[in-house]
């Protein structure tokens, strides 16, 4: 083989050997970049029952007359009675909140309706709070106030109310419990496929979801129910472990 064959065969060589070594530094820094990105993405969860610690009760009395003054008269007597009911049942005026009357003025209407502009008279409302800490009373309370409409008051009482006043405190605490959820997801998970757990790549909290107790209703914006005095609230977080 001449001299000039034999140093165009090693450049071959060497272009050859060049191509492999960076073929396999490029692989391996590909496997490499692909462990870094190499995580899990899971949905953990906790759920505990809590019992409502507030209540809350609402009653409107309504009266309608031709004069302001005759209205005013009727709808602060209503009140007053509706009043002097709740103080004989042992509550005191520390939890009863009476709001101001509320007035609306009332058109004649023709045939098709509409307001004529001519004044028909006033109605006039005012509304009678009870809040109390203990929300079994607020139950009762809502059960027998049926008796005022018997005594001819002209009161429309709305559907009890029943709140969780330390949600903030417990979802703090929730929180955590669903990140260990989510964890624990996460490794029967990765077990399952050969891999390990690693750190925490980034965590998104979910909505919050208080519902009646045992209800399996939710809503994509959470839910607040204060319809029952006893309720489960559940928390989500959407937590990405790195595997190794």
């Amino acid at each position: 083989m001449t001299d000039g064959a034999r140093g165009s065969s090693t450049g071959l060589i060497a272009v050859a050997v060049a191509i492999v070594v960076g073929a396999f530094l490029v692989a391996g820094a590909a496997r490499d970049v692909g462990r870094k990105n190499d995580v899990i993405e899971v949905t953990g969860s906790a759920r505990r029952a809590i019992v409502a610690d507030l209540g809350l009760w609402r009653g409107s009395v309504t009266v309608q007359s031709p004069t302001i003054q005759g209205a005013y008269g009727e709808v602060s007597g209503y009140g007053e009675r509706v009043r002097a009911w709740l103080k004989a049942r042992g509550l005191a005026d520390t939890v009863i909140a009476v709001h101001p009357v509320e007035t609306t003025r009332m058109m004649v209407t023709n045939s098709d309706g509409q307001e004529t502009g001519v004044l028909a008279g006033y109605k006039l409302s005012q509304t009678i709070e009870v809040r109390l800490a203990d929300p079994r009373a607020i139950e009762k309370l809502s059960r027998d106030a049926g008796a005022l409409a018997g005594q001819g008051i002209p009161i429309e009482a709305a559907s009890p109310q029943y709140l969780y006043t330390k949600l903030a405190e417990l979802r703090i605490a929730m929180m955590g419990e669903a990140t260990v959820d989510a964890r624990a997801r996460a490794d029967v998970i990765a077990k399952a496929a050969g891999s390990k757990v690693g750190n925490v790549r980034s965590a998104n909290t979910g909505v919050v979801q208080i519902t009646p107790r045992f209800s399996t209703e939710v809503s994509d914006y959470g839910m607040n129910d204060v319809t029952s005095i006893e309720k489960d609230i559940t928390t989500v977080v959407k937590v990405t472990f790195a595997l190794q």
